[in-house]
């Protein structure tokens, strides 16, 4: 990527930004695209047919970027709003189980399914990591016949390493279960073709890669699996209408084709209009370039930090994408670190301006396609001034008598 690139992110010349595992920075036309709906909001002459019409064309440019078709993808307000639509709306019986791994996953596709294990009587059935990873080996052990769903991350929250969801869901499919992913911190930082990666479903939220706002995302559902399903939620934009508003009759309770029967609007229309204009810049970049840019700067991250001594999770190679992950996986809770070296690291960033996140136990680095090398550098300077700072005063505290 380039200059001209970053220059429509203002906040990107304010403060070196690493955190678009939580939120992105905000493009200047993504901004104005917010303040155009708005202000045909304050000017009471915002149409809603037009505005329909956007969130559809939101919907076919995110169908477009994942290798899906227009009526594959339904309209939802984040990820743990898609998760749970899907997850709920499958025909379990008592019996059936669901296979994850608990220690890579977001909080929000643990709980549902623990739930629905008091509610439906499943099992949830727990895979261990290896080094940070999904287990490939271990999560196909864990399924059998009576594995309904196995779900997973494309790219875990934290460390941030890519997980081989293809083989995976193959495993899935030879025991004829059904594979969800979670793909917030992929769409939009890595390719992603539905069909090559072989999964069911997929739910993603915008403010993250797909470069726009809170309370909107996208859920996808694999037509032939859709039109199996009965959501679970059940409102007007999901029924298949005919001449009428309503349907009074059983006989008219007709759910539209595949993923479109899980909307339940009205829409977040102006969530909508800022995913469309950040939708559209990501077309006109392509996923591939904005993959490499940020995959290459992660590397030169690692690499740079590995060098001052620091205990980066991982080495560059296939499973890294965008996140650099500092400090022992694990080792605290949410949003804590066990270590204090790890607390005092993550101060010392930032007070020197640096915005990045901690994770289960890490300092989370997320490189988003508005970062550049300056950015890499700032970042390395001020690890070094924090070890030699460290060290500095660990050699005085071992000369005092």
């Amino acid at each position: 990527m380039n200059a001209e690139v970053r220059a429509l992110f203002p906040g990107a010349d304010e403060q070196p930004y690493f955190d678009i595992s939580a939120n992105s920075l905000m493009a200047a036309p993504v901004r104005a695209a917010i303040e155009r709906h708005l202000g045909g909001r304050t000017s009471g002459r915002g149409d809603k047919t037009e505005m329909v019409a956007t969130v559809n064309r939101a919907r076919s440019s995110f169908a477009s970027l994942i290798g899906a078709a227009p009526d594959e993808v339904a309209i939802t307000k984040n990820v743990s709003d898609g998760l749970n639509l899907f997850g709920a709306s499958l025909p379990w019986q008592a019996g059936d189980n669901v296979v994850l791994c608990p220690a890579l996953e977001h909080p929000n596709n643990i709980y549902l399914w623990y739930s629905l294990a008091r509610t439906h009587g499943i099992e949830v059935r727990s895979v261990a990591p290896e080094d940070g990873h999904v287990p490939v080996e271990a999560t196909a052990a864990a399924m059998d016949e009576r594995t309904r769903l196995v779900t997973l991350p494309t790219i875990t929250f934290a460390p941030g390493f890519v997980t081989d969801v293809a083989a995976i869901s193959a495993a899935a499919r030879r025991v004829g279960a059904l594979t969800l992913v979670d793909a917030a911190q992929s769409i939009g930082a890595q390719h992603t073709d539905v069909d090559g990666l072989g999964v069911d479903a997929l739910a993603v939220a915008a403010q993250k890669a797909l470069l726009s706002v809170y309370g909107f995302g996208f859920l996808y559902v694999r037509r032939e699996v859709a039109q199996t399903m009965t959501p679970v939620h059940v409102a007007r934009f999901g029924i298949e209408l005919d001449a009428h508003e309503t349907a009074y009759s059983d006989d008219e309770l007709r759910f539209r084709a595949g993923a479109l029967r899980f909307d339940v609007g009205n829409y977040n229309y102006l969530g909508a209009a800022a995913t469309d204009a950040a939708l559209d810049l990501l077309s006109d970049w392509g996923v591939a370039h904005v993959e490499a840019h940020v995959r290459g700067l992660a590397a030169d991250l690692s690499d740079r930090l590995r060098d001052l001594g620091l205990p980066v999770v991982g080495r560059p190679g296939p499973h890294l994408a965008h996140i650099v992950s500092v400090g022992e996986s694990g080792g605290g809770r949410h949003y804590t670190a066990d270590d204090p070296a790890m607390n005092s690291l993550y101060d010392h960033l930032t007070a020197a301006g640096i915005r990045l996140a901690i994770r289960t136990g890490m300092l989370r680095f997320s490189i988003g396609v508005y970062n550049d090398q300056s950015d890499i550098d700032r970042v390395v300077e001020a690890a070094r001034e924090w070890c030699a700072r460290t060290r500095h005063g660990q050699s005085s505290t071992e000369e005092t008598p």
